[in-house]
Parts: structure tokens; sequence; C-alpha cells
């Protein structure tokens, strides 16, 4: 399954400000978009995709909508484009996030993404979307995040990933 947004979703959307009293993972998972979408909570599954339109994640800098996302334990998150500080915060926890166009993804679609290939495959419409994922997101994904990519390689290992 996927979950369809919009453009313009925001953190206070994904994790609203009240629920940021904790930093455990697991209870802000609970509260992802808990006000703006409350089934998502129940009904999220590991291997569902988060599909979105234009500067997902906008809005206030917390690191919780990051957060609560990766341990909703979806597979990606799909986006037209993302908020800046979002997108760095998902690259440092592992979070996957590509870039893509979204607009023939419906929310019933059944997607699969190869990230080796870098193409989504919409089983559904029996299409596939070239998608982007820079090769720095790719390593710290595969690596679990920045921290563990850290204690596996060191400090120095930072001079080693590719910009983007």
């Amino acid at each position: 399954m996927n979950w369809k947004f919009g453009d313009n979703i925001n953190t206070d959307l994904i994790t609203p400000g009240r629920y940021n009293i904790t930093t455990d993972p697991q209870e802000l998972a609970k509260a992802c978009f808990i006000e703006y979408r409350p089934e998502f909570r129940q009904k999220v599954r590991p291997g569902d995709f988060v599909v979105a339109g234009e500067n997902f994640g906008c809005g206030s800098s917390r690191e919780t909508a990051a957060i609560a996302l990766k341990y909703s334990n979806i597979t990606a998150i799909v986006a037209k484009s993302y908020a800046r500080i979002f997108f760095r915060n998902a690259i440092n926890l592992g979070l996957l996030c590509v870039i893509a166009d979204t607009s023939s993804v419906e929310e019933a679609d059944q997607l699969e993404l190869d990230i080796e290939s870098q193409i989504l495959r919409n089983k559904t419409k029996d299409r596939e979307i070239k998608v982007e994922i820079p090769s720095m997101m790719l390593r710290l994904y595969r690596e679990g995040g920045i921290i563990a990519y850290l204690k596996k390689n060191g400090l120095f290992a930072l001079a080693n990933l590719e910009k983007f």
C-alpha cells in the first residue's frame, strides 16, 4: 500500500508539536500523521510507501518528523521535492527519500522500488518511473544512517562520502 499526500506536507502534520515530548522512536511513530491521517498509525505496514508532491517535510526543522516516519517501517518516501532540512534529517537517519514525478501515482497503486536501477514500478498501472536517489543518501541508507556509518568507518570517513 502507499499513502498519498499532496504538496507542502509540513512537519507539524507529520508529528504535531504536542507529541514531541519524547525522543523514543516507537512513541514518535505512534504520533505519525495522528491528526492529519489518524488511520495511518493503525494501518501502516512494513513495505508501505509515503508518496507526496512538492516540498515534503517543510515547516519546523524538527527531526522528530523523520524519526516518526522511519520507525513507522515504511519502505521509502517518494516525492517530487523535499524541504532541505527534512531531507538532511532523513539522510542522517537512513530514511530513504527518493525524488520522482508522483503525479500519476494513486493511493491504491501497488508500488515496488528498485534502488539499484533507481526505478519505481507501479504494478497496478504497469508503469515504471525513474527516481533519483543521491549517492550519499543511498550509502547512508545502506549503513543505517550517519551514526551507524561513523561507528563503522570512523569520523574521517565523512570525507569519503560523495557530495550531491
